[in-house]
């Protein structure tokens, strides 16, 4: 791309402040499939209240471990919180690494998550992140009743397989729906997704660092090398490059909470979502989530309309100029401060 449209986004992204500033819209109640397809127009994250779920009763640590039993579960192990995320590998170059990922039960998992003596030392840090639908995948919406192939199987009695209110105003079911379980030691690094992202918290707390799709110019995406944590000769993670996987988009920022990380003009919106809220997030809105302590969270993401001007536009704002490639010398913004 030979052009450099940044200062127009720029500019479009102060007239969308001074529009609609930083404020979030609160429903005490789910809307209507027609308020919902009001809200998808609008594209302004909303917290929901009032979505009854059985899990928000039943999930606390025995239920799940009695449900689950010695099935095993698929969870992302790092040793800095930070899956999914850039990170320093071998000869002090910057990779985007994916977690490794374990096998180990119910049981397992919270046990280490609740295990505070593990906090400041060298361990490793667990999330369930699995992001495949690991609650009810794509493929089981067209199973026969009765057959599941979701690796939660035994919870997912508690959980909803659809929202009917999103549903309705998007005339489709979820592509997948997953369960996150993790504690205030894992982070997830700031990035956008091509869904439109319904958001429940069953226990704990999920903070929520939110910017519309218009600063995505300030964000400082490069391509990066691919890599994924694995155990080689001893028991500790280490960053192994891919071979043939293609280099990966994603924002050099770190930390987008540390001071003067952005720029001054731009106006983030921060949300706390507590047990029984629900945050819809429309697509390509960018998102840094932090939680405290052990924290249990639902989401349904649908397709998002790729027919008229929303898929172009947001691909054009993505795209204000050529994204480099990373290179050697290159910093991460926020990396100093920002290391677990």
């Amino acid at each position: 791309m030979a052009n450099d449209f940044t200062q127009s986004i720029r500019w479009l992204s102060k007239e969308y402040r001074e529009l609609n500033g930083n404020s979030l819209q609160i429903l005490d109640q789910p809307p209507s499939p027609l308020e919902f397809s009001r809200l998808i127009h609008i594209s302004r994250p909303v917290i929901i209240k009032g979505l009854d779920l059985p899990a928000l009763r039943r999930w606390n640590d025995g239920y799940l471990i009695e449900k689950m039993g010695n099935r095993q579960i698929s969870v992302a192990v790092t040793p800095n919180g930070r899956a999914d995320a850039i990170t320093r590998g071998p000869e002090d170059k910057l990779y985007f690494v994916e977690p490794c990922v374990e096998k180990m039960s119910m049981e397992d998992l919270c046990t280490r998550l609740n295990d505070h003596s593990l906090e400041g030392n060298d361990s490793d840090i667990l999330y369930l992140q699995s992001q495949n639908g690991n609650l009810f995948p794509t493929a089981s919406f067209d199973e026969p009743e009765g057959v599941s192939l979701s690796e939660f199987e035994p919870l997912t009695s508690d959980v909803l397989e659809e929202i009917p209110w999103c549903s309705k105003a998007l005339g489709q079911k979820p592509d997948a729906v997953n369960i996150w379980i993790g504690n205030e030691r894992s982070t997830t690094s700031i990035h956008n997704d091509p869904y439109e992202n319904i958001y429940t918290v069953i226990r704990g707390q999920k903070h929520f660092f939110l910017l519309p799709p218009l600063d995505a110019w300030c964000l400082k995406e490069r391509y990066y090398p691919h890599a994924v944590y694995k155990r080689l000769s001893s028991r500790v993670l280490d960053i192994c490059p891919s071979q043939d996987i293609s280099d990966v988009r994603w924002s050099s920022i770190t930390n987008p909470e540390l001071p003067h990380i952005l720029p001054d003009e731009v106006c983030p919106i921060r949300v706390t979502l507590l047990p029984g809220e629900t945050l819809y997030l429309p697509v390509g809105w960018w998102h840094y989530v932090r939680q405290s302590g052990t924290t249990i969270a639902l989401n349904w993401w649908y397709d998002a309309e790729l027919r008229g001007m929303t898929w172009a536009l947001l691909n054009f704002l993505r795209n204000p100029r050529e994204v480099p490639l990373v290179e050697n010398g290159d910093e991460l913004t926020g990396e100093s401060t920002d290391e677990m």
